[in-house]
C-alpha cells in the first residue's frame, strides 16, 4: 500500500509539474496573440504566482521566455527601465538555474542582444559592453558565427556612440577576416567602418592611410548618410541637409521604430538650427516630442511625470532650450535635461558609466550658468548668483559625493544588511575592474571565468540592492549648497571660498566671503588658455624656473590677476575648489605683486600672504567629520634601495616621522603591499614615502609598493577612514582629467576609499627636498595638529631655512604638495587641551581655598 502511495505521489507530482510548465507557456503565447496593456497586467500578475511555484529547471526556462517576451513588449511601449530590469531578471535565471545545460534557447537573440542594445541607449556604456562581450564570448564557444559577427558590430556601435574609433576600425578588421559574412552584415560592418575614418581623417598627409582605407558604401542610403556626416563634420550645412534630406528617400519609414523616426526629427531640427532657420528647427522638435509622447497634452512644456529615461529627450529638451530668447524659459528646458539624465543615471552602478554621464551634464551646466551670468550682470541679484553656482557645483565630484553618501548612510546604520551587502558588491565590482583592466593591459593572466558576465552580474545585483535601499531610506542624490551653514562655516574659519567652473567657452569664477557674492566670467580664448598651461609647465622639470626666473615671476604675476585672485576679500584662508587643468596649478606658487628680484625667499608668493586649502565641492567643505583624539602613523617607506628607483632620503623622512610622531613605520621589504592593506585601517594617519605614476589614457595611475604597485582601481575597493593621509611621492595628484570629476589619480583612489582629508603631489618631485619639507611638516603638526596650517608652515620654514640653497628655494621643490580637506584651527587641537587643564586648575584651587576657608571657620 505504501509504495501504491509513493507511485501516485510521484506521478501526480510529475503531472502538476508538467501543468506548471505548459501554464506558463501558455500565459505567454496568450499574451503575444494579444498583446495590450490590458494582457500586459494580467501577464503580471501570472508571472507572480508562477514564480512562487515554479521549481524544475523545465519550469524556470518557461519563466525566462516569458520575461523576454515581456521585456520585449515593455521595450517597444517606451518603458526601457522596467524592460531592463525584466531582460536582466531572465539572464540571472538563465544564469542561476544552468539552463543551457536542458535546452538550446537563444539566450543572445532573445535576451542579451536587447539588454545589451538597451544599455546602449540608456547611456549605461560599461554594463552594455560587458553585456556584448559575454555573448561575444557565447557564440564563439558555440561556434556561432552570425551572432559573433553581430556582436562585433554592435560592440563597435557602441565604441562609435563612445567616440573610440581606432577601437572601431580594429574590431572591423577582425570581424572581416570571417568568411561566408551576410550582405547585411558587410553593409554594417563597411558602414562602421567608413563612419570612424572620416571621424579620425584630418586635411594632414598623416591621414593618408585612413583616407585611403575608407570602404565604398554601396547603398544610397549609407552613401548620403556619409556624405551628410562629412558636410557636417566640415560645417558645410546646407549641403549636410541636402545629403540628408537624400537620405531619407531611401529609408522606409515603416521599419523605423517611434523612437527612430523621433531620432530623425531631432537630427533635421538640428541642422536647420545650425542654418538659424528656429522656427522649422522648433517645429521638428514638436513632432519628436508628439511621436515619444502621443499621450501628452498640447503645453508649452511636457510634465516631468509624463517623462521618462530616453536619451532623445535630453536632446530635444537642450535644443529646445537654445531656442527660447527667454533665459527662464530656456532654464526651464534645461532642467527637464537634467531631470532625464538622472533618470538614465539612476541604472548606473560603475563609476565608468556614471563619469561618462557627467560630461553630457557639464556641458548643459555651463549653457545655464552663462544663461544666468547674463541676467546678473544686467541684476546682480543674491539668488541667481547661489543658482548659477548650484549649476556650477551640481556634477563636480559626482562619483566621489555619491561614494561619501553611502559611506556616511552605512556609518549611520553599520548592521543593516542591505547597506552591507552593497559595499561588499561595489568592492567585488571594483576588484573585478581591476582584474580586467590588468588583464587587458597583459598585467596578469586572463582569469578562469568570464570577468565581464562576473561584472554584469555584480551590477545587476547592485542596482537590484541598492533600489531597495533607496525605497528603505529615500532616494540619494547630491545635494545642493546650504548657504546659510556655507556663511556661518566660512565666518568661522575666517575664509573666503573661490570656487572655478572650467566650461567649453569660458572659465567662471564664483566668490562666497562674509556675507558677499562675486561672479566673474573670464573667456577662454587661446592667451588665458596659454597661461594656463604655460603656467603648468614651469613645473616640468626644476631647470625651466631656475634658467629663467624673470619669465617666472612674470608668468606667475599675470595668471594670479588673470584667475581673478586680486579681487578676492581679505580673509587669511583662502580655500579654493578648482575645476578642469587647475586642478593642476600650485596656487600657492602663484605671486601676489609684480616684482624684479630673483630670490625666492623674498618673493610675494600666495602661501606667504594666505593659507591655501583646496576642496573637491563645496559639500566636501561643509560635511562633518569625526575628529580623532589620537593621531597614530603608519608610515611606508619601501626605499628601494640597491635599485635605480632608490629614495635615499626616504630614510631621513622615517627617522624623522618616527622621532616627533607615534609612528608605525614600515622599512624596505616590509613595505609589501599586502601588509598595507592589512594595517591602512588600523590608522588614523598613513604616510606614504614611495614612487608613483599619474597614468595615461591606457594605464591607470599606481603607487609602489616593495614588492608590486597598487593601482587606482585597488584603491577603489579598500575601506579605510584615516583622519589625514600624506602621499609624500611623485604625481599622486595627477592623472588622466575627467571632466567634472578631476584627475583619476591616486590621490582620488584614496579619497574613494574613505580619506577626506589629504596631502598629496602635482608633478615629479625631488626626494631631498621632500625629506626636509616632510619634517618641517610633522614638526608643526605635532604642535598644532592642523594638517592645513602645518603645510603652510613647512613651505614658509623651508623657504627660510638656510641650509636650503637659493636654487632649491625655487617653488618647483616646495609647492608640489597640497592639501585638500578641512580647515582645523590651532585652538581645536594643542590649545584646547591647555584651556581644559587651565579649568581644572582654576577649579582645584578653588576647591583647596573652600576647604582652607571652612577649615579656619
Amino acid at each position: 500500500m505504501k509504495r501504491i502511495c509513493l507511485i501516485v505521489f510521484f506521478i501526480s507530482g510529475f503531472t502538476f509539474s508538467q501543468n506548471l510548465e505548459e501554464q506558463i507557456y501558455n500565459a505567454t503565447e496568450s499574451f503575444i496573440a494579444n498583446k495590450n496593456e490590458q494582457s500586459y497586467q494580467y501577464l503580471v500578475q501570472q508571472e507572480i504566482d508562477f514564480k512562487g511555484k515554479a521549481k524544475s529547471k523545465d519550469e524556470q526556462l518557461a519563466l525566462v521566455f516569458l520575461q523576454c517576451n515581456k521585456a520585449f513588449y515593455l521595450k517597444d511601449s517606451n518603458r526601457l527601465k522596467p524592460a531592463i530590469s525584466t531582460y536582466e531578471e531572465a539572464w540571472k535565471r538563465y544564469i542561476d538555474h544552468q539552463l543551457s545545460t536542458i535546452s538550446d534557447y537563444d539566450i543572445i537573440e532573445y535576451c542579451l542582444k536587447p539588454l545589451g542594445n538597451l544599455y546602449t541607449k540608456t547611456n549605461n556604456y560599461t554594463n552594455a559592453e560587458n553585456t556584448i562581450q559575454q555573448y561575444i564570448a557565447l557564440a564563439e564557444k558555440s561556434k556561432n558565427r552570425d551572432q559573433y559577427i553581430a556582436g562585433m558590430i554592435n560592440l563597435s556601435a557602441l565604441y562609435q556612440t563612445r567616440g573610440m574609433h581606432a577601437s572601431v576600425l580594429e574590431l572591423v578588421a577582425r570581424a572581416e577576416r570571417f568568411s561566408g559574412i551576410s550582405n547585411a552584415q558587410k553593409e554594417k560592418l563597411n558602414s562602421l567602418k567608413a563612419f570612424s575614418s572620416l571621424s579620425l581623417k584630418s586635411t594632414n598627409d598623416k591621414d593618408l592611410a585612413i583616407q585611403q582605407a575608407m570602404p565604398t558604401i554601396e547603398t544610397p542610403f549609407e552613401k548620403y548618410r556619409l556624405d551628410y556626416q562629412e558636410a557636417l563634420k566640415n560645417k558645410d550645412y546646407v549641403k549636410a541637409l541636402e545629403q540628408f534630406k537624400l537620405s531619407k528617400q531611401f529609408q522606409k519609414e515603416e521599419v523605423l521604430t517611434i523612437r527612430e523616426l523621433a531620432k530623425r526629427h531631432v537630427e533635421e531640427a538640428q541642422l536647420y538650427y545650425l542654418l538659424n532657420e528656429f522656427e522649422i528647427a522648433d517645429s521638428f522638435l514638436e513632432n519628436a516630442i508628439k511621436l515619444l509622447l502621443p499621450n501628452d497634452e498640447d503645453q508649452r512644456i511636457p510634465e516631468k511625470s509624463n517623462l521618462y529615461a530616453e536619451n532623445t529627450f535630453i536632446d530635444i529638451f537642450d535644443l529646445k532650450a537654445r531656442l527660447q530668447t527667454q533665459s527662464e524659459n530656456a532654464l526651464e528646458y534645461y532642467d527637464l535635461s537634467f531631470y532625464v539624465a538622472k533618470m538614465l543615471a539612476s541604472n548606473l552602478t560603475s563609476q565608468e558609466s556614471k563619469l561618462a554621464n557627467v560630461i553630457g551634464n557639464r556641458k548643459r551646466s555651463e549653457w545655464c550658468i552663462d544663461l544666468l551670468f547674463n541676467d546678473y550682470k544686467k541684476h546682480p541679484n543674491p539668488e541667481i548668483f547661489k543658482r548659477a553656482l548650484n549649476y556650477a557645483e551640481k556634477d563636480k565630484a559626482a562619483v566621489l559625493q555619491d561614494v561619501f553618501q553611502k559611506k556616511s548612510l552605512l556609518s549611520q546604520h553599520p548592521n543593516d544588511s542591505l547597506l552591507l551587502q552593497e559595499q561588499d558588491l561595489l568592492k567585488k565590482q571594483e576588484h573585478l575592474t581591476d582584474v580586467l583592466i590588468k588583464t587587458q593591459l597583459g598585467y596578469q593572466l586572463p582569469h578562469h571565468d568570464n570577468l565581464n558576465k562576473q561584472l554584469l552580474e555584480v551590477s545587476i545585483s547592485l542596482k537590484s540592492v541598492s533600489e531597495a535601499i533607496d525605497d528603505k531610506y529615500g532616494v540619494r542624490q547630491n545635494k545642493t549648497i546650504d548657504f546659510v551653514k556655507l556663511e556661518n562655516q566660512l565666518n568661522l574659519d575666517q575664509a573666503a571660498l573661490v570656487v572655478y567652473f572650467y566650461g567649453n567657452n569660458a572659465l567662471y569664477q564664483f566668490e562666497v566671503s562674509s556675507g558677499q557674492n562675486k561672479f566673474s566670467k573670464i573667456e577662454l580664448d587661446a592667451a588665458v588658455k596659454e597661461d594656463i598651461t604655460g603656467f603648468i609647465h614651469l613645473f616640468d622639470n626644476a631647470s625651466v624656473i631656475n634658467n629663467n626666473i624673470n619669465s617666472f615671476t612674470l608668468q606667475a604675476f599675470k595668471l594670479y590677476k588673470a584667475l581673478g585672485l586680486d579681487q578676492i576679500s581679505d580673509q587669511p584662508n583662502l580655500i579654493i575648489i578648482p575645476d578642469g587643468l587647475l586642478h593642476f596649478i600650485p596656487f600657492e606658487a602663484l605671486l601676489t605683486e609684480s616684482t624684479e628680484t630673483t630670490n625666492f625667499s623674498k618673493m610675494p608668493f600666495l602661501v606667504t600672504l594666505k593659507n591655501v586649502v583646496y576642496n573637491s565641492n563645496v559639500n566636501f567643505y561643509l560635511q562633518e567629520q569625526k575628529k580623532a583624539t589620537d593621531h597614530q602613523i603608519l608610515g611606508i617607506f619601501p626605499v628601494f634601495e640597491n635599485s635605480n628607483q632608490v629614495l635615499t632620503y626616504s630614510v631621513d623622512e622615517a627617522h624623522a616621522i618616527k622621532k616627533l610622531s607615534k609612528a608605525m613605520v614600515l622599512m624596505h621589504d616590509d613595505a609589501n603591499k599586502a601588509e598595507f592593506k592589512k594595517m591602512a585601517a588600523q590608522y588614523n594617519i598613513l604616510h606614504l614615502s614611495t614612487h608613483a605614476t599619474g597614468g595615461d589614457f591606457i594605464n591607470p595611475a599606481n603607487i609602489a609598493f616593495y614588492d608590486q604597485p597598487m593601482s587606482v582601481n585597488e584603491l577603489y575597493s579598500m575601506d579605510i577612514e584615516p583622519e589625514l593621509v600624506v602621499l609624500s611621492a611623485c604625481e599622486t595628484g595627477i592623472g588622466r582629467l575627467q571632466k567634472g570629476e578631476g584627475a583619476m589619480s591616486i590621490a582620488r583612489g584614496f579619497q574613494y576609499a574613505g580619506a577626506k582629508n589629504l596631502l598629496f603631489s602635482l608633478w615629479q618631485i625631488n626626494d631631498a627636498s621632500t625629506a626636509i619639507l616632510m619634517s618641517l611638516f610633522y614638526n608643526s603638526y605635532d604642535k598644532t595638529k592642523s594638517a592645513h596650517l602645518a603645510n603652510r608652515q613647512s613651505k614658509l620654514d623651508y623657504l627660510q631655512n638656510d641650509s636650503v640653497s637659493t636654487t632649491k628655494k625655487s617653488p618647483y621643490y616646495w609647492s608640489a604638495f597640497v592639501y585638500y580637506g578641512k580647515i582645523e584651527s590651532q585652538e581645536t587641537h594643542g590649545n584646547i587641551i591647555y584651556y581644559f587643564i587651565g579649568i581644572l586648575a582654576l577649579l582645584i584651587v578653588l576647591f583647596l581655598w573652600f576647604r582652607k576657608r571652612k577649615t579656619t571657620i
